[in-house]
């Protein structure tokens, strides 16, 4: 043994090679920072042999290495600008030495290696992926660029142009697409990685590949010259700005650090790389994203938790109502391969239904993500029937009929009398109260919400709706069939409108009050897209959304929290409402919708709704960005707060990714904490107090005065 430590180990082979192997307690292997003290020790050990003729880098896992230990980035973000661009300095020359080896060496790449993982590959001479591996450097998706290397040796190994767009993308590459842009320089089967992998190293050792030229490469300026740099950098700027926008700082940091150091050898480089990451690890977007990422991962582990502790298996799934919803349920769930049973009262409906779910397999067969197999299994996975008698099998029936609770009381009671006795109820429905529905059963314990989000096939989130009265075995089980739906569930207690709707119409309500001040609504809109981030502005998220919809759950809200959510006189979107002006649906509200010559679509703000309302608004002022953000997210940002001390939700984390998965809640911004916290929880109460005399939505809670007045954190 050359070396052991807890992460890695290095054996001496019988014909003179070493093998590296990365075997790290626990199901993964990343690089924490005892990793790489390890690697750094091996390498080390290994320069200091002269009976070594090369190195052989593998996994004892079933993946490479994931990448860098995100858990540790907290900590260390919060270190001043020199302690990080130490640590960061110092960790990519432990990968420099290793690349400087006096002999060569060889990844045996399987699973993912990325990030740190794709990182190591790129300093060894040589690399072998089987076909299970996926190699890249996703670092732009917490809002940071590669810090070991990577910006310096990927462009140098597979061009400037290639690499820009591995990196300011961060999606992965199999095998194969990375052979073809030579990322890897064979791709085998993985019984016989490991072979081949020393098969190519000893033609490495024996001279007959050329390491000293691929090294030379890696190290040297990139081959460019002035024009074809000019050209491939603006290239990049111009896709860049297209895609990541203003709000997202890393994929520009990444172009522009490739493009300064292109004319500099590896040392200059990696300096810039240096300086770049630790001017990103300090920016609110990379906060944001690895917040998001911990939170998932909290979200995650919570759900295959419980799932794992259901004992309910849930074979057959039957869905009641065959409209847009129901379809689009039915859908997800034959998509993952369960039989659906697909149940309305008439015909044309469950026609619908079926249509609905032919229609986004047809968009995914136009795109080449689905071919015809798919479809007919996903097709044929759906039972339509007009027949409650065919619910008797079902272990999990999902009502999603029209949102009236007397409607939603009848049928839930009708299938309580059908189906089996352990068969678990759920509705989907996005304000109706759990306990309210559950008073139509005899076994409440075995009914839960399940609200799924339009359109169910695009949007993760499900909102599992805890009653009063349900039992936690239910619960698991509907967590357990949520993941099996491919679908992140995310466990609230009841209250009206839950945790989503709850928190979003108080935000309507901001920019209701906003509009009837004098603020033009298409301005508004544009300032909550292009300045806050939203992907669609309130305005335009109520046309989505519908106005008769809106107007609607505006009421049942207003019915369970009239402290807070009366509507409002006058209200602007009750006067789309009455005027026939349902968004989208009818192709009018605040916005006119249409085809322009091509049949693609159009979108202009209605004269005719700026007319409707002029008579119950103030006169026009401009509002400036803002008065206009505080106005909107203050009443949301309070709500979220009120449902975090009610323990509607139970912590933070959670409350964030609802609102990201389910709103579409802008990713650089972290989610409703995290912005709260990223201003200040000083100064988002300085912020509400200034718009307190708008009324209670503005109010603050006396918790989070207090937590101000602590320096408390909500992710503590």
């Amino acid at each position: 043994m050359i070396y052991e430590g807890k992460s890695l180990t290095v054996s001496l082979l019988d014909d003179g090679f070493a093998e590296l192997v990365f075997d790290a307690a626990g199901s993964v292997n990343k690089f924490d920072r005892q990793t790489v003290s390890e690697l750094d020790e091996a390498t080390q050990a290994l320069k200091g042999r002269d009976d070594v003729k090369g190195v052989l880098v593998r996994s004892g896992k079933s993946a490479f290495i994931v990448g860098a230990d995100i858990t540790e980035f907290t900590d260390l973000f919060s270190k001043n600008d020199d302690e990080i661009l130490s640590w960061v300095g110092k960790t990519s020359q432990v990968f420099d030495r290793f690349e400087d080896l006096p002999f060569p060496t060889i990844a045996a790449v399987n699973g993912f290696a990325l990030g740190g993982g794709c990182e190591m590959t790129l300093a060894c001479d040589l690399r072998v992926a089987d076909t299970s591996a996926s190699i890249g450097l996703p670092e732009v998706k917490l809002g940071l660029m590669p810090g070991f290397g990577g910006t310096v040796r990927l462009p140098r190994l597979i061009g400037s142009d290639n690499a820009l767009e591995w990196m300011t993308t961060g999606k992965d590459r199999k095998g194969p697409q990375a052979l073809q842009e030579g990322a890897v320089d064979a791709v085998v089967a993985p019984d016989k990685l490991r072979d081949a992998a020393l098969a190519m190293l000893k033609d490495a050792a024996a001279g007959k590949i050329d390491r000293e030229k691929r090294r030379t490469a890696k190290k040297a300026p990139l081959s460019l010259n002035k024009n074809e740099a000019t050209m491939s950098f603006s290239t990049a700027q111009a896709m860049v700005a297209a895609k990541a926008g203003k709000h997202y700082p890393a994929p520009h940091m990444m172009v522009e650090t490739v493009k300064n150091a292109a004319g500099l050898d590896r040392d200059g480089a990696l300096k810039l790389e240096n300086e770049g990451f630790v001017k990103l690890a300090k920016t609110d977007a990379a906060k944001a994203q690895i917040g998001i990422f911990l939170s998932d991962q909290l979200v995650k582990g919570k759900g295959k938790k419980q799932a794992k502790a259901s004992d309910k298996a849930i074979n057959l799934t039957a869905v009641l109502g065959a409209g847009i919803m129901g379809g689009g349920i039915a859908y997800q769930a034959a998509s993952k391969g369960q039989p659906v049973v697909m149940k309305d009262i008439n015909r044309d409906a469950l026609d619908l239904g079926l249509k609905e779910a032919a229609k986004i397999l047809g968009k995914g067969m136009q795109r080449g993500k689905v071919d015809a197999t798919k479809m007919a299994s996903t097709l044929n996975a759906i039972t339509p029937t007009l027949e409650y008698s065919t619910l008797k099998d079902a272990d999990l029936v999902i009502e999603a009929v029209v949102e009236n609770p007397k409607v939603k009381g009848m049928v839930l009671k009708e299938v309580e009398e059908t189906v089996a006795d352990d068969a678990i109820i759920c509705s989907n429905t996005s304000t109706i109260s759990i306990d309210q529905l559950a008073g139509n059963l005899k076994h409440p314990e075995r009914f839960c919400g399940m609200h799924f989000f339009n359109p169910v096939h695009r949007m993760p989130l499900v909102e599992i709706i805890r009653g009063e009265k349900t039992s936690d075995a239910t619960i698991k089980a509907v967590v357990a069939a949520t993941l099996k739906m491919g679908k992140t569930p995310i466990v609230v207690n009841d209250c009206p409108g839950f945790l989503v709707n709850r928190v979003l119409f108080p935000y309507f309500a901001g920019f209701s009050k906003l509009v009837l001040d004098g603020a033009d609504f298409a301005k508004v809109d544009k300032v909550m897209e292009k300045d806050f981030g939203w992907p669609m502005g309130p305005a335009y998220l109520l046309d989505v959304v519908g106005m008769d919809t809106a107007d609607h759950a505006a009421g049942v809200m207003a019915d369970g929290i009239p402290e807070r959510m009366q509507k409002i006189g006058n209200d602007p979107v009750t006067i789309q409402f009455n005027a026939e002006r349902l968004g989208q649906k009818n192709g009018k509200g605040f916005y006119e919708y249409g085809t322009d010559k091509r049949g693609r679509p159009t979108k202009e703000a209605s004269q005719d709704a700026y007319g409707l309302m002029q008579s119950h608004v103030a006169d026009s002022r401009d509002f400036d960005k803002d008065e206009i953000i505080a106005r909107l997210m203050v009443p949301m940002a309070n709500e979220a707060i009120r449902c975090l001390e009610e323990g509607i939700v139970d912590s933070a984390s959670e409350a964030d990714m609802a609102l990201l998965y389910g709103l579409g809640f802008p990713p650089f911004r972290g989610g409703i904490f995290r912005w709260i916290e990223t201003i200040g929880l000083a100064n988002f109460v300085e912020m509400a107090d200034k718009y307190a005399h708008l009324g209670p939505i503005y109010q603050v809670t006396d918790g989070v005065r207090q937590m101000a007045a602590d320096g408390k954190s909500y992710f503590a």
